[in-house]
């Protein structure tokens, strides 16, 4: 009850005050780092994403670009992935609410729940990926019913996200390491906001990979 005490918000004259947050406002060498990190792997995204739009509206009428969803035999596996991630990053964000309040248990099980995310993310793309290689004809360099550059294109982009998404999980362990230590029991939750950015940053391009490569 004391933890939860500490983000308690208190009424004066009608007027709803809440306590003061020690790290509001402070931004720590590491989240700092994050931020430029974050900033330069969003210019990486931006070119591959840049090169597909470019190689998409140049393709020759003799080699047109496939039509996405044809080509992909459908959006259904990508659309679960789309709804997986969103939740994991939902579930990081009450990783990091829950050690606001020093909710032990919380930490560890929105943490998990934000691992496991990330795992399912992974199971699936390896199983499109192996559908699209044995069922569509699709591989880095050979597009079997079309322009070969679209395949190629298609598994750098989605490939360089999902190294984004596995190194998110393995940081995440990490994380979870440090939780089941107590590292986090007092409500220091720098730590815990420094990887949230990271997984918010892999959610967010993900999102656009998924509008500009599957739907559109």
């Amino acid at each position: 009850m004391a933890g939860h005490a500490s983000t308690k918000k208190l009424v004066h004259d009608g007027v709803i005050e809440y306590p003061e947050d020690p790290q509001f406002g402070k931004a720590s060498p590491s989240k700092i780092g994050m931020w430029l990190f974050l900033g330069t792997d969003a210019m990486s995204f931006s070119g591959l994403l840049l090169a597909y739009a470019v190689l998409r509206f140049t393709a020759p009428a003799n080699n047109p670009w496939p039509n996405p969803v044809e080509a992909l035999g459908g959006v259904h596996l990508s659309g679960i992935m789309t709804f997986i991630l969103i939740c994991s990053s939902v579930s990081m964000v009450m990783c990091i609410d829950a050690c606001k309040q020093r909710d032990k248990a919380g930490i560890r099980n929105w943490l998990l729940a934000t691992i496991i995310g990330g795992a399912i993310f992974l199971g699936i793309q390896a199983y499109e990926y192996a559908h699209l290689i044995n069922d569509m004809g699709m591989t880095f360099s050979e597009y079997t019913k079309g322009n070969n550059l679209f395949s190629a294109t298609f598994f750098s982009i989605t490939g360089f996200h999902g190294l984004h998404v596995l190194s998110g999980v393995i940081y995440l362990c990490w994380m979870y390491k440090f939780a089941l230590e107590g590292r986090f029991d007092k409500g220091d939750y720098g730590m815990l906001e420094i990887v949230g950015l990271f997984w918010h940053f892999v959610d967010l391009v993900w999102i656009l990979v998924f509008t500009f490569i599957y739907l559109i």
